[in-house]
């Protein structure tokens, strides 16, 4: 086995592995793509033998085929849409194409096709390059892992075969299969495609892993912590699929005057050729005008000026780790104007660590050794404080002296007997005697209103020291405030359950002037629906069990997804599943950006229709030119859409406030 272990891969394949995977529909793989290209081939012939005076028959014959091959597909989807009774614009194009040719405009009702049938193409690649970004996301995990059996065995199985305890081997330039940490070996891990960092990551023993993150040169031994079907890979596509399929509210309001709207015009349409004819207007010309009228005034343009920007946002903000769970939550995310952020967990790190050590004058211990012998006494505790002890002596590299006679007396501490000596760790207020001296109660005073937790160690019934403990604050909380606070225009709010006075030191520190301490669930709740009924749209960003009434009764809910409850996970409109706070002003952002561009392609859509149905209705506007204008603004406001698709199209926002 070591021989396998020392394996190393060669930079070059190392480095062609690294590079996120990206699958790219191909062209003609959409049958979109193939009738319009057909469509446009019989055209061009039939064009060709047109000019040059050929057979008419022959470039009759073409013209037709040319609408049949590329207004068949719509104009049956069009006629199924019909028997459920619902008008589609799509069979209004080929009616008007066909009306066209009937009155002897076969070149322009031909044209007519062509362009609607590329346009459509047009459409449907773009909508597959925004499948294409949320279906990329597979290709991150492998499908295939090196599972280490309990006889120092390898077997090479389907990562979706794995189990929570599993243990595999990630040789060099691998692919992780599965979202676990590291047991042995030391290696450098390329998290870009998960986490967004640009460098390598270090990883040795206890550090986590993410499937599809690629190993460097070194070789890991990984246990399994998740089941592959619930990786961060896997509930990125699975959310982002199923955000995909739903409509925002903006989306659900068109297409509800859509058909009201398409009923209309095929009024007016009439309106518009009847009425030149009652007043000795030619047939032909009227006809020919209905006929642009119809098309030009179609809502394509309109239909599609929603959906596109949001999935495109849905799909980018799911790219890096933020998972919106429909295009409804995309939408509301950037008309937020008010932020509540819960304490422990999201702001903080949610994870107890030792921040102070103040030996006691008089007995003989510096910071090293009363740190050690806290953490002996502490050692079979499952306490978070005590692991917290015990973490901070094995970072230090301190080696610990079995406890004996280990006892645990819940809110007061433990106590246990470490080489011969009767070791107390635990509160305060229950260790110290009344008759404590003044050093003693001054440290702790000091660490209370610093906003730790003081911890009395006690040696032979005397106080030898007190520890410092607290939750560390994130490294991008302060810039997250920062950045929320300029978005909205209101610093954000604290909730939390703690006590005032940790929770305004923690507040201070981070720039929350607002701090509602001391907070049951039922509280948060009521407070966020107290904001609601005074006409504000909340965002409340949490991770317990104690947030979810919150996050249900905001007006969007934000949930950190590493330690996050799976109680808060299942009511958060969206989850940050690589646990960086400064996402969440990013993703409101990237909301905003996208309600941007669907208010750009409704104006878009709106001018050029209001433009081509004037210029028809009062000037002559020839077909082909008002088919290009109807279809050339679909297309427009398609591709303005999918810019989010973009790596730059997601906020940079540093890390560290400045």
């Amino acid at each position: 086995m070591s021989s396998v272990l020392d394996q190393r891969a060669a930079p070059s394949a190392v480095a062609s592995r690294s590079a996120a995977p990206r699958r790219r529909t191909r062209l003609l793989a959409l049958p979109e793509a193939r009738w319009a290209l057909a469509a446009l081939v019989l055209f061009l012939f039939a064009l060709l033998v047109y000019l040059l005076g050929g057979s008419a028959w022959l470039w009759g014959t073409l013209f037709a085929a040319t609408c049949i091959t590329g207004g068949w597909e719509p104009g049956w989807e069009g006629l199924k849409a019909l028997k459920d009774k619902t008008l589609d614009v799509d069979l209004l194009m080929v009616v008007a194409a066909l009306g066209a040719a009937a009155i002897g405009q076969v070149l322009d009702g031909a044209l007519l096709i062509v362009i609607f049938a590329t346009s459509g193409a047009l459409e449907a690649v773009a909508t597959a390059r925004t499948a294409d970004s949320v279906r990329g996301l597979l290709d991150l995990a492998p499908t295939m892992a090196t599972r280490l059996l309990p006889d120092g065995t390898e077997e090479s199985v389907g990562t979706e075969h794995l189990a929570v305890g599993d243990t595999i081997l990630v040789r060099p330039g691998e692919r992780v299969g599965a979202d676990g940490r590291v047991v042995n070996g030391t290696s450098d891990v390329d998290q870009a495609t998960i986490t967004g960092e640009p460098l390598p990551v270090a990883k040795r023993t206890g550090d986590e892993v993410f499937a599809g993150t690629v190993n460097g040169t070194g070789a890991l031994r990984v246990c399994v912590e998740r089941d592959p079907s619930d990786s961060v890979i896997a509930r990125i596509v699975k959310m982002v699929e199923e955000a995909s399929e739903t409509k925002a509210p903006t989306q659900l309001f068109i297409e509800k005057i859509e058909q009201r709207y398409s009923i209309g015009m095929v009024v007016a349409t009439l309106a518009v050729f009847a009425v030149p004819l009652a007043f000795g207007g030619e047939l032909q010309s009227s006809l020919l005008r209905a006929m642009t009228f119809m098309i030009v005034a179609s809502p394509c343009a309109v239909v599609l000026s929603t959906m596109p920007p949001l999935l495109s946002a849905i799909a980018n903000a799911g790219r890096r780790g933020v998972l919106t769970k429909s295009a409804v939550v995309m939408e509301r995310l950037g008309q937020v104007d008010t932020v509540a952020l819960d304490k422990t967990g999201t702001l903080t790190e949610g994870t107890p660590r030792v921040t102070d050590i103040h030996p006691m004058p008089g007995p003989d211990l510096d910071e090293i050794a009363l740190l050690a012998l806290a953490a002996c006494a502490e050692h079979p505790s499952e306490h978070p404080l005590a692991r917290a002890v015990v973490d901070a002596a094995r970072e230090r590299g301190l080696s610990l002296h079995e406890a004996v006679g280990f006892t645990s007396v819940p809110g007061e501490g433990v106590t246990a007997t470490v080489q011969g000596r009767t070791v107390q760790v635990g509160s305060p207020s229950r260790l110290l005697s009344a008759s404590a001296q003044e050093p003693h109660r001054k440290a702790v005073a000091e660490l209370e209103d610093a906003g730790r937790t003081a911890v009395a160690v006690l040696q032979d019934g005397i106080v030898v020291g007190v520890l410092g403990i607290a939750d560390r604050l994130r490294p991008d909380a302060r810039a997250t405030v920062a950045t929320l606070t300029e978005l909205t225009g209101h610093t954000p709010v604290l909730l939390t359950g703690d006590n005032e006075r940790a929770a305004r030191h923690l507040a201070a520190e981070v720039g929350i002037t607002d701090v509602r301490a001391g907070l049951l669930p039922q509280d948060k709740a009521a407070m966020v629906k107290e904001w609601e009924a005074e006409g504000r749209r909340v965002l409340v960003v949490g991770d317990g069990v104690n947030d979810a009434p919150a996050l249900a009764a905001a007006h969007s809910g934000i949930a950190m997804g590493k330690a996050g409850s799976d109680l808060a996970l299942e009511t958060a409109d969206a989850v940050v599943v690589r646990d960086e706070l400064v996402t969440v002003p990013a993703v409101v952002q990237l909301s905003r950006t996208a309600r941007r561009l669907v208010i750009q392609n409704l104006a878009i859509a709106g001018a050029f229709i209001t433009a081509l149905v004037i210029w028809d209705l009062i000037g002559t506007l020839p077909l082909p030119l008002g088919v290009a204008g109807h279809e050339g603004s679909t297309v427009i406001v398609g591709l303005n859409g999918l810019r989010l698709l973009r790596e730059a199209a997601w906020p940079r926002i540093p890390k560290e406030a400045s």
